[in-house]
């Protein structure tokens, strides 16, 4: 059966919301050495194929018909949409998407701010989110990543190189911690007993989601 598989080719968009989340990634991560720009690098290359195909070729699930027999008429742009055969899906994986890529990106610029503030003072950041985990900028990609590119709108392409990505930037934060514990000594060791690199502790989260809770006003 010959399969019909809507879809916009809105190239326009693509290279909008190519250059866009580009700028996010470059303005906020800033690499500075080849191992940071080969992060980067992965990075544009998951952002690339996850847009071409959101606004332009459905290349996932053309594959998904061509090699795996997905032999039905109503078939989408989006892969959850047409695995599971009703359009609220996408709808539904969209809203979901969008609110992780949310707090990804708050942590990522929070995490950026905080991280501003202490370079130009010459201190070690420990404060605000930085009191929850050592790597919130990363732990924000990760979010925003995963959100967009795994449940909002997955590719072959996305969900293959999002394990790549976050091995490379694990690495890099750990050679990062080396440098920064030979800039602050003890300090930054006793910091890094306390607080974990990407998950953060149950308790203080439940804290902090209390306090903002009961204060917000």
């Amino acid at each position: 059966m010959r399969q019909y598989v809507g879809q916009m080719g809105a190239w326009n968009l693509t290279v909008l919301a190519i250059i866009i989340a580009s700028w996010v990634i470059y303005r906020y991560f800033a690499p500075s050495n080849w191992r940071e720009w080969a992060s980067a690098g992965i990075v544009q290359a998951f952002i690339i194929s996850l847009y071409a195909e959101m606004y332009g070729f459905p290349l996932t699930v053309y594959l998904a018909v061509r090699f795996f027999g997905m032999d039905r008429g109503d078939l989408t742009t989006n892969l959850w949409s047409s695995l599971l055969g009703f359009d609220e899906a996408m709808v539904l994986a969209m809203l979901l998407g969008y609110a992780l890529a949310l707090v990804g990106i708050c942590l990522i610029v929070g995490g950026w701010r905080e991280l501003y503030r202490n370079r130009k003072k010459g201190t070690l950041a420990t404060g605000r989110l930085y009191k929850f985990v050592r790597h919130p900028q990363y732990l924000g990609l990760f979010i925003v990543l995963f959100g967009e590119g795994v449940v909002h709108w997955p590719t072959l392409l996305s969900v293959s190189l999002l394990p790549f990505i976050m091995f490379f930037y694990i690495a890099l934060a750990k050679r990062e911690e080396e440098t920064l514990e030979r800039l602050f000594g003890k300090q930054y060791a006793l910091y890094k007993q306390d607080v974990p690199a990407f998950v953060p502790r149950w308790d203080q989260l439940r804290d902090a989601v209390m306090i903002w809770i009961l204060f917000r006003d």
